[in-house]
This record gives C-alpha cells, sequence and structure tokens, in this order.
C-alpha cells in the first residue's frame, strides 16, 4: 500500500506540472505498484496454502485451557491483551514478539496459543506462532497435534518450513516441535536460524509472529535471541513469581528488545472491577 500511495503521490505532482509525459510516466508507476502487491498476495497466499490443515477440537481446546479458541466470555481477557498488542505493534511497526517468563510453570506457552487464537479472529490479519522453547515443547501437546513436526529441523536447515508447520483455518499458523532438540542454543544464537526465521517471514509474510520462548531464568536462550524481535512480553505465575524477579528480568529483556509489559497469570483472586462480573 505504500508504494501505491508514493506513487499516486507522484501522479498528483506530475498532473499539477501539466506535462502530459510526466502523467503518462505517473500511471505507469501506479499500475507497476498495483501488479507488485498482487503479485506479493498470491505468492502469500500460496504459501500458507500449501501448509497442512489442522483442525483443533473443542473439548481439546478446553482441557488445555485454551480459552479463546472461541468467542465469549472466557476469551475476553485475551481479546483485551490483543487489543492493547496490536496498538502498540501498528504504533511502532512491530511485527515480532517474544513471550517468555522468569521461571518455568508460567503459563507462557498457553498465553501465547490464546493470544494467537484471539489475533486469528480477526480475519485480515496472518498469525504465525513458533515455539522455540526447544528444551521442553509442550505446544504440540497443548494443541493435540500428533504430526512428528520439529521446527528445529528447519532452523537447522535440514528440512522445509512447510513440512513443520501446521495452518489453522486460513489465517493461523503453528510451528511446533514433537520432542526436544538436542542443540537449542545453538540454533537460537547462531546466524543460520536468524537467517532461517527472516526466510520464513519473508515466504509467508505473516501480519504477527509470536514466539514462545525458554523462561529466561533457566538458560540465556531467550536473551541471545530477544535482540531479533520488536517486542517481549513477560508472563509472570501469581503466588510463584516474586516482585523482584519480575524487575530483574524486565530490565534485563529491555536492555535487548521493546518491553510490551508484564502479564499476571494463574490469579485466582479479582476485584469486581476487575472481572467486570463473569
Amino acid at each position: 500500500m505504500e508504494r501505491i500511495q508514493l506513487a499516486i503521490n507522484k501522479a498528483r505532482e506530475a498532473r499539477q506540472d501539466a506535462k502530459p509525459k510526466s502523467q503518462k510516466a505517473g500511471a505507469t508507476e501506479i499500475q507497476a505498484s498495483v501488479v507488485g502487491d498482487n503479485a506479493d498476495q498470491i505468492s502469500r497466499e500460496n504459501a500458507w496454502n500449501a501448509l497442512t490443515p489442522f483442525k483443533p477440537e473443542a473439548k481439546w481446546m478446553s482441557r488445555s485451557r485454551i480459552t479463546a479458541f472461541n468467542t465469549g466470555a472466557d476469551a475476553i481477557p485475551f481479546d483485551v491483551m490483543r487489543t492493547k498488542m496490536l496498538y502498540q505493534m501498528r504504533e511502532n511497526k512491530w511485527r515480532r514478539v517474544a513471550i517468555t517468563s522468569p521461571g518455568p510453570l508460567c503459563g507462557k506457552t498457553m498465553v501465547s496459543v490464546n493470544l494467537a487464537f484471539s489475533f486469528a479472529r480477526q480475519s485480515d490479519l496472518k498469525v504465525m506462532v513458533v515455539e522455540l522453547d526447544m528444551r521442553r515443547p509442550s505446544m504440540a501437546k497443548v494443541l493435540g497435534l500428533n504430526n512428528k513436526h520439529l521446527f528445529a529441523k528447519v532452523l537447522e536447515g535440514t528440512a522445509d518450513a512447510q513440512d513443520h508447520i501446521v495452518r489453522c483455518g486460513t489465517n493461523l499458523a503453528f510451528a511446533t516441535n514433537h520432542s526436544p532438540a538436542h542443540n537449542p542454543a545453538e540454533l537460537l544464537q547462531g546466524k543460520d536460524g536468524a537467517a532461517v526465521l527472516d526466510a520464513i517471514e519473508a515466504r509467508f509474510q505473516p501480519d504477527v509472529m509470536i514466539f514462545d520462548m525458554p523462561p529466561m531464568r533457566v538458560s540465556d536462550d531467550t536473551m541471545a535471541f530477544l535482540d531479533q524481535v520488536d517486542c517481549g512480553l513477560l508472563i509472570a505465575a501469581a503466588e510463584s513469581t516474586t516482585l523482584d524477579e519480575v524487575e530483574t528480568f524486565e530490565k534485563e529483556m529491555a536492555s535487548r528488545t521493546n518491553v510490551m509489559g508484564v502479564v499476571l497469570n494463574k490469579c485466582r483472586y479479582l476485584e469486581t472491577a476487575e472481572n467486570y462480573g463473569y
């Protein structure tokens, strides 16, 4: 769209100059921009359509606490998060967001998947979730995926992304790992893995890329990767994550990328004004 607007502006300037030759050039630039955008859109749709389709089971989603799979009262917290995130991302032209936590068992994968389904309910968005917690992968289990997908092989350069990513509907994709990778640190910190992710982004052109990262306390994998994303979201667990941990890891995240915020997960008690009666 930016190319089209630029061409239109040039065409307007040409008309003001009242030079037929310039007018003709402006029209040609508009046509070239439109043709280029159409070609990009066709290439994007072909890439998404080539992915293996996957239809999650509603009962399994409920058991996995993926409440944003459908609309309803239980999806509202994630829809509110989605709206706030979209505002920041569009305002700053961000696309890549890393989701991590201070330690294990904070629910970062559950939050990542719920946010993905919430984003994908906006049909104009293409959303891709990439599981990079390759020491203890769990996303395939959360989704009920039986495929032996190992996205780590894609990062190694030994497999095609298309063979290890599934598509839900027309605009949501998950890249998962059925089992732990042998060399997660090298895959996340190496230049080859970064180049693979850049190629995937160029190929599928998602509007939002969510990276489910390892907890920050257990290794340096996440810290080493944060400079490859536009922003990050820190997930804390009520009654287990301490305030010192939140402050410490929020500062560490801020030293490598933009911090969108901190989410308090597993909170059993809410004020009436916060739960809105649901």
